[in-house]
This record gives C-alpha cells, sequence and structure tokens, in this order.
C-alpha cells in the first residue's frame, strides 16, 4: 500500500511540476525553514524507507554551517562538508588552513543539492548500516529515538562529542 501511496505521490510531483525550493535566509530561523523547505521537496522524490528525520537535516546543517554563513555554505552551497578525494572530478573547495590537502569540501550547484547528497549519503555508505537499521526498526515502530538514530552516524565527524551536540541543537 505504501508503495502505491508514494508511486501516486511521485506521479502528482511530475504532473505539478514541483521544482526545488529556492533557498533563501537571512538569519537562523529563516535557515531552518529555508532548509526544511528543501527538505519537504525532497521528501517528495525520496522513498519513504530511505527519508532522514527532518529535525536531524536541520541541527546538522546548521551545525556543519554555522547557519548557513560558513564560507563553504557561502561560496559553494556545502551545508556538511563532505569531502572529495576525486579532485580532478568534483566541484570543491579547499579549506584555507590547509590548501595543499589531498581532499577538498565537495561544491554544491544549491544548497538543496546538498542536502540531497548529504541523505543519499546516509543511504548508500557503508559507514552508515547501523543508522539504517535503526532507522527502519524505528519506521516498523512508527516512533523516532533520535538518540539511537545519531549512535549510527558516528562517523560523519571526527568530534567524539558530534551526536550529542546534534541531539542537543
Amino acid at each position: 500500500i505504501e508503495d502505491e501511496i508514494h508511486r501516486k505521490e511521485m506521479k502528482v510531483v511530475e504532473e505539478l511540476g514541483l521544482k526545488e525550493p529556492e533557498f533563501e535566509f537571512t538569519d537562523k530561523v529563516s535557515f531552518i525553514n529555508a532548509t526544511a523547505k528543501c527538505i519537504a521537496y525532497l521528501n517528495w522524490t525520496t522513498d519513504r524507507d530511505k527519508r532522514v528525520p527532518m529535525s536531524i537535516i536541520i541541527a546538522m546543517a546548521g551545525i556543519e554551517s554555522a547557519w548557513g554563513s560558513s564560507r563553504f555554505a557561502v561560496e559553494g552551497n556545502a551545508l556538511f562538508g563532505v569531502r572529495t578525494w576525486d579532485l580532478d572530478n568534483t566541484p570543491h573547495m579547499k579549506a584555507l588552513g590547509n590548501p595543499d590537502a589531498d581532499w577538498g569540501v565537495k561544491k554544491y550547484k544549491t544548497k538543496c543539492q546538498s542536502v540531497k547528497d548529504m541523505i543519499r549519503i546516509l543511504n548508500t555508505h557503508p559507514a552508515y548500516e547501523k543508522f539504517r537499521v535503526y532507522r527502519e526498526q524505528q519506521i516498523d515502530a512508527g516512533e523516532w529515538n533520535y538518540k539511537e538514530l545519531l549512535s549510527g552516524m558516528t562517523a560523519w565527524s571526527t568530534n567524539p562529542d558530534y551526536t550529542k551536540i546534534i541531539l542537543s541543537t
């Protein structure tokens, strides 16, 4: 039944010609609202079992990008500091304090594309298998346990307190 509903939703998206929303903000509150609009749009095109709770994405985007004010967010639309080692084929920016690094932070056409990539990473990278298992269990139970979900995302940051920071945010 859920698959059929999702197929119908996707047909509506196509028929309505829905497009990625603008990501306009001037402060923390409007950043949260812009991120929420982006997530709502992406959820229309993401299978229910592949979605990431909106509050986790907003908290991570806020912390990682200093609520949209970091250089990576402003110049590269990068809200999550996703790294790439494919410097020849992936648009990227170098950290100012580490210009000789063999990696860069991925650049995106839009901030919403950054959110889409973050969701893709959580859904495909082996480091987030526990997150996906916990999410499946919680979808079946019909209730989110953010602390447990975040415990499956420890690879996102080298900061040992990262999941606590996101949870408190």
